[in-house]
């Protein structure tokens, strides 16, 4: 990573101050300064996380580093390819509508008759209970 460990030590006082003067406005010294110590660790592991994405972004990504001496590549697997490969063919064959081979008993399609659930009432026993509903 770039940079050295004073980076990390200047984020982390800065971290501390910062949070000890909004902490002594609100809490006893001792808390503060506790509050204090727990934002220096803090601030000081992400000072580490700031550079390690800084020294990731900053690196060439066509830069092509010499080979391992087993005969890798250093920067192996740091760049991602999008592209596709063309299965058009492919889909092409998954959409082509298939014949199956029929059987004699195939009769072709039959529609679904499902048997009736509901049976209607006699039309007034209906208007006598609508009343009796609506009177209540």
């Amino acid at each position: 990573m770039k940079g050295n460990l004073w980076f990390n030590l200047v984020f982390g006082v800065i971290g501390f101050i910062w949070t000890l003067l909004f902490s002594l406005t609100h809490n006893l010294f001792m808390t503060s300064v506790i509050r204090g110590l727990v934002s220096f660790v803090a601030w000081f592991l992400l000072a580490f996380l700031l550079r390690w994405v800084w020294t990731m972004l900053s690196s060439p990504q066509g830069s092509s580093l010499p080979m391992t001496g087993d005969g890798e590549d250093k920067q192996a697997g740091t760049r991602l390819d999008l592209t596709t490969p063309d299965e058009s063919d492919e889909l092409n064959e998954l959409l082509k509508p298939k014949r199956e081979p029929s059987t004699e008993g195939d009769q072709g399609f039959t529609p679904l008759n499902p048997p009736k659930l509901v049976t209607t009432k006699d039309p007034e026993e209906m208007a006598k209970a609508v009343r009796h509903l609506t009177e209540k």
